[in-house]
């Protein structure tokens, strides 16, 4: 299989910021620990899987790593729509973390590249932000944070990814977004942006790194807030939209499980508990009200 060189960079790259992220959500949660779950592909490669549970902020939590090979299967050259036989490499970090706290916000991000032997090649990726209850001060620091990463290395890249995280992170069946979006970007490569290899993977990295700082800093601003039974009620209705999501909508998902992906590696993103109540009403003028008022495309909030 002919790859690129970079191949080799960006695995490690990937390698590296598994173990850092996990390093500074254990230092901010300061009791949960990572258990790390060492899985091979069967068609070449594999993974570390990491799981925090029962955190002093984290209940559950994934930092997953892999890099996968082999021939592309005839349900992958599916996904992708590929005639021709041809071998892939695949390596990504994908992190979704669930809060104890109905106060601290979900949060999930994918950072990934493939590459198929004929020399086709992407990365895509992406931090969006999922609050039970929606801090409007907290969303425009959020989306101020990925605006600069993005306007490091391209002006045009916050809007065009913004958008795309609105549209891209939406249940239709709810008519609602999941969370307050955020950054998603997808098959990035020197055709579709008109910039070298070496400066895509140099925005994807900067997105990486973004993670930590980002995240912690909200697991901190949050996490000493009060909370009622009502409000942990309201958590797990959220949760279970987060559910409805990722099973019914989500692309990654999808395809990992259609192309033979590690079960468990894929469900990692699922919250230890959910909650479903039928036909459930907000109360006029409560704060549940106000959360899903805002969630919707297209909120400008940088610039709120």
């Amino acid at each position: 299989m002919t790859t690129d060189p970079l191949k080799e960079e960006i695995e490690a790259f990937f390698k590296t910021l598994q173990d850092k992220i996990c390093n500074a959500l254990e230092v901010t949660d300061g009791k949960g620990v990572f258990h790390e779950d060492l899985w091979e592909h069967h068609s070449g490669g594999g993974g570390r899987t990491r799981l925090v549970q029962n955190g002093h902020i984290i209940e559950k939590g994934g930092v997953n790593f892999s890099a996968v090979s082999g021939p592309a299967s005839e349900d992958m050259k599916k996904q992708l729509k590929i005639e021709n036989d041809a071998d892939f490499f695949a390596s990504g970090v994908s992190i979704v973390q669930h809060p104890v706290s109905p106060m601290v916000p979900i949060i999930h991000m994918n950072v990934r590249y493939f590459e198929l032997s004929d020399g086709t090649y992407w990365f895509g990726g992406g931090i969006d932000l999922t609050p039970h209850y929606v801090y409007e001060s907290q969303a425009k620091w959020f989306h101020e944070q990925l605006k600069a990463v993005c306007d490091q290395h391209d002006i045009s890249f916050y809007p065009e990814y913004k958008t795309w995280a609105d549209e891209y992170f939406y249940i239709p069946h709810r008519s609602e977004t999941r969370g307050i979006g955020g950054i998603f970007f997808d098959h990035l490569n020197e055709t579709s942006l008109k910039k070298s290899k070496r400066e895509i993977f140099e925005f994807v990295k900067a997105v990486g790194e973004a993670f930590a700082p980002i995240y912690t800093h909200l697991m901190r601003l949050n996490v000493e807030k009060p909370f009622s039974e009502n409000e942990k009620k309201w958590q797990l209705l959220r949760r279970g939209r987060y559910v409805e999501f990722n099973l019914v909508w989500d692309r990654g998902t999808k395809f990992g499980l259609a192309t033979g992906g590690r079960t468990e590696s894929i469900l990692m993103s699922l919250p230890a508990e959910a909650n479903w109540a039928y036909n459930h009403q907000v109360l006029k003028g409560s704060a549940e009200e106000k959360t899903l008022t805002l969630l919707k495309k297209g909120i400008d909030w940088v610039n709120s």
